[in-house]
């Protein structure tokens, strides 16, 4: 009613209006402050708040703050933050265990907060070392077989050993050299035309050679009609002696080496191997490499590696038992504060016989657990939020024993119980 929907229907047959007023005492914390003095509401003699909202038969509503006439929306924030309605489903709520730990939590505030984020960091890093762990040991096999492709594709690389951009240069290369053999070629084969082969092979002459055997036969012939071409021949040898020459002089200035062209080739061939497995360019073979290099490092299976992490793993884990024995001992303290603040909250919500007890204890577990944590010689489960599970117990009377709240309390009493519970962590929280 003070921050639902007025409805004229909650107005009792024969009034004509139903009110609601509420007396709060004790909760000028800063918002609440700032809420009172915007509406220009003001404060009793004793300190304490009066608000009041009231709907009349004819469905209008009015609210008061202070002794100030206000918007319904005023009223509504100050209720957010002043009141807690709890129904069935916050009794439920109580029952869950780790909801149990999070009031504890609440109410110790820093004091816990600050061991369990100690725990959390090292418990994070403890986790993925266990995983890696167990990763690298259950696939051994398969990673050292994986270790061994890497292996051999970084022997095939280091053996050619490749540079950077080395096959574009030499695609270069290739380029300018090839159109200086074909130059070669014809200069070369131009030469043997006129000079005959290098090798003096008789059976290749060459224009020389022949003209030279045309000289000696009409030199020696009885007619002087064929002497006398002789000398004809003898200019055409002298042109051809200055043919040769310019040729040999031609192919002696071209700068390529005669088998540079071979020896690329053949490099190229080499290189070709190498991107025809693992890139399409040999940049991305070294990067291939490179990234071969550092998944090895990841896949070291060696005994070695695995004796490293397990090492590292027990080294987490002593620390983290060190801040779950912090969280644990910070836990208890606190269980015993909340449990005697919620007990004297009960007191004046018609249960002052009833005691509620906090009971902190680490949660054992066996060997299986993968998140198994040995504590102060005990094997307790670590979890997200340590290794306890708290517990509300309720004692109806100073004479009965301690029961879980949900099993000790009906109904009505354990919406008492969450009422005590809001009550002691506001104190807390503005505390």
């Amino acid at each position: 009613a003070v921050r639902g929907r007025a409805e004229a229907s909650k107005v009792r047959n024969g009034s004509g209006r139903a009110s609601v007023e509420g007396r709060f005492e004790g909760v000028f914390a800063g918002h609440v402050a700032r809420i009172v003095a915007d509406a220009g509401g003001e404060t009793d003699e004793d300190g304490s708040l009066i608000a009041l909202r009231s709907v009349g038969a004819d469905g209008r509503s009015r609210a008061h703050l202070g002794g100030r006439s206000v918007p319904v929306s005023v009223l509504s924030d100050l209720a957010d933050r002043l009141l807690a309605v709890h129904g069935q489903n916050d009794q439920l709520r109580l029952l869950r265990p780790s909801e149990q730990r999070e009031v504890l939590d609440r109410f110790a505030g820093d004091d816990v907060a600050e061991p369990l984020r100690q725990y959390r960091e090292v418990r994070d890093e403890w986790l993925a070392v266990v995983a890696e762990l167990t990763e690298r040991t259950s696939r051994s096999r398969e990673m050292a077989q994986q270790a061994d492709l890497l292996k051999h594709g970084l022997d095939e690389i280091a053996a050619v050993d490749p540079k950077p951009g080395e096959d574009a240069e030499l695609a270069e290369q290739v380029k300018r050299l090839t159109a200086t053999e074909e130059l070669r070629a014809a200069a070369s084969g131009a030469q043997a035309a006129v000079s005959g082969a290098a090798d003096g092979d008789p059976d290749q002459p060459g224009a020389l050679g022949l003209i030279g055997e045309a000289r000696r036969r009409l030199a020696g012939a009885d007619d002087s009609a064929l002497r006398d071409l002789e000398p004809r021949l003898a200019e055409a040898e002298m042109l051809l002696n200055d043919v040769g020459a310019e040729l040999g002089g031609y192919l002696d200035g071209l700068d390529a080496d005669p088998g540079l062209l071979e020896q690329i080739l053949a490099r190229q061939a080499e290189l070709k191997t190498l991107t025809r497995k693992y890139a399409p360019d040999i940049d991305g073979v070294l990067a291939w490499a490179e990234d071969a290099n550092s998944r090895l490092a990841s896949m070291d299976t060696s005994e070695e590696a695995l004796a490293a992490l397990a090492a590292r793993r027990d080294e987490l884990a002593a620390q983290l038992a060190v801040h779950a024995a912090a969280v644990s001992a910070a836990r208890t303290v606190a269980a015993a504060e909340l449990a005697g603040a919620v007990t004297e909250e009960l007191s004046g919500l018609a249960m002052g016989q009833a005691q509620i007890e906090v009971t902190v204890k680490r949660r054992a577990t066996d060997a299986s657990d993968p998140q198994a944590l040995r504590v102060d010689g005990e094997l307790v489960h670590a979890g997200g939020s340590g290794v306890d599970d708290v517990e509300l117990m309720l004692k109806a009377h100073p004479a009965a024993p301690a029961m879980p709240v949900h099993k000790a309390a009906s109904g009505g009493e354990l919406s008492r119980v969450m009422l005590a519970i809001e009550a002691v962590l506001a104190d807390a929280d503005t505390g």
